[in-house]
C-alpha cells in the first residue's frame, strides 16, 4: 500500500465567542476574498477557519500505474497557520487573493517517492536470441520499461499538499524504450562445427557463410550460445599454459606466423575464440585445439561487422 502522508492543520488564537444575547454580530470578511483558494467572502473569522480547516484535511487523490489512492494529511507532519491567515482575510478588501504557503516535510515526501520508484519502475528489457529456428536466428523483441520521474512526483505531492483545493494529481512517468529491437538487432554468429561453417546474420537475415576450421575430436569446439567478449588486431599469441599441447612454446608476437592472424574475437567460451590463421590449408576441417579458425581476409571482414556481446551460436546442427 502506498504510505499514508499526512498534514498537521495548527490553529492559532482562540476561536471567536460564542455572543451573547446583546452582543454585536460578528465582523465579516470582505466579499470575494479567497485564502489558498477556498473562498472565505462573508464569513465570520470561526466560519473562515472551519472552511480552510476543512480544506486543508482533506485527502489527496493520487493515480499511479494504473492504480488510485489516497494522500491523507493526517500523518504528513506539516504545519498551517490557518488563523493567522484568516486574521489577514479580516482585513483585506474585497476581491482579495491570499496564499497561505504551509510547511511540508520533504523529507517525508522523499521517503513516499522513493518507495513508490520501487514499486512502479522497472527497466526495459531488449531484445535477445532466444535459439535457432533451424539455423536462422530466433529474436525476442525488446519490452519497454517504466521510469518514475522522482523529482517531479515529488513536486506534484507538495503542491498538492500546499494548495486547499487539492487537486487530482498522478506519479510522472516516463516510458523507457529498448536500446536494442528485433528490427535493428544486428549481427549473430551460427557456427557449425560438423561442416567447418560460419553463418553471418544480421538479426534473422542470413548474410553469409564462411568456411572454418574447427576443433580436433580431442579438442572439440564446445557447443553452446556465447558472446564476443573480446576483440583484438594484430594480437600476440600466448600459449595457454594449461593445455598439454602447449607447455614449452613461447609468445608469438604480431606479424607473419601469428596463429592467430591478424585479428582475434574472443568468446565467452573460455580459451575460445574466432581468428585468421596462417594456415590456410587447414580452413575446412576440424584441426584446431578448439578455436574456430578463419582465412585472414575473412577474418578482418568478420572483425568489422561484429562488437562485443554478438552473439555466437555454436551448434551440431
Amino acid at each position: 500500500m502506498i504510505r499514508r502522508l499526512a498534514l498537521l492543520v495548527v490553529f492559532f488564537g482562540a476561536t471567536t465567542p460564542v455572543l451573547g444575547g446583546g452582543a454585536a454580530p460578528p465582523d465579516l470578511i470582505a466579499s470575494e476574498v479567497t485564502l489558498s483558494g477556498v473562498s472565505v467572502g462573508g464569513m465570520s473569522s470561526a466560519e473562515a477557519q472551519a472552511a480552510l480547516a476543512d480544506a486543508f484535511m482533506r485527502p489527496i487523490r493520487f493515480a499511479y500505474a494504473g492504480h488510485r489512492g489516497l494522500l491523507r494529511p493526517s500523518r504528513f507532519g506539516g504545519k498551517v497557520a490557518v488563523a493567522a491567515g484568516v486574521a489577514l482575510a479580516e482585513n483585506a478588501p474585497a476581491g482579495t487573493s491570499i496564499r497561505l504557503a504551509p510547511h511540508v516535510d520533504l523529507r517525508t515526501v522523499h521517503r513516499f517517492v522513493a518507495v513508490l520508484d520501487k514499486r512502479i519502475s522497472y527497466p526495459a528489457q531488449d531484445a535477445q536470441l532466444v535459439g535457432l529456428n533451424g539455423l536462422t536466428p530466433v529474436i525476442a523483441d525488446g519490452k519497454p520499461g517504466v521510469q518514475l520521474l522522482r523529482a517531479l512526483t515529488t513536486k506534484r505531492i507538495v503542491n498538492a499538499l500546499e494548495s486547499a483545493r487539492r487537486p487530482h494529481i498522478r506519479a510522472a512517468i516516463r516510458v523507457v524504450q529498448p536500446k536494442l529491437t528485433r528490427a535493428h538487432f544486428g549481427p549473430v554468429i551460427v557456427i557449425r562445427p560438423g561442416v567447418n561453417e560460419l553463418r553471418y546474420y544480421v538479426g534473422s537475415h542470413f548474410v553469409q557463410t564462411f568456411p572454418v576450421a574447427t576443433g580436433q575430436s580431442i579438442y572439440p569446439t564446445p557447443l553452446g550460445t556465447f558472446s564476443v567478449v573480446d576483440m583484438e588486431r594484430n594480437p600476440w599469441w600466448r600459449p595457454p599454459t594449461q593445455d598439454a599441447w602447449a607447455r614449452g612454446l613461447k609468445p608469438v608476437p604480431p606479424g607473419p606466423g601469428n596463429p592467430l592472424g591478424t585479428r582475434w574475437m574472443g568468446l565467452s567460451a573460455p580459451g575460445v575464440g574466432i581468428h585468421g590463421t596462417p594456415d590456410a590449408a587447414s580452413v575446412g576441417y576440424s584441426a584446431s585445439h578448439g578455436c574456430i579458425r578463419m582465412l585472414i581476409p575473412d577474418a578482418e571482414w568478420l572483425f568489422e561487422h561484429v562488437h562485443i556481446g554478438t552473439p555466437v551460436v555454436i551448434t551440431g546442427a
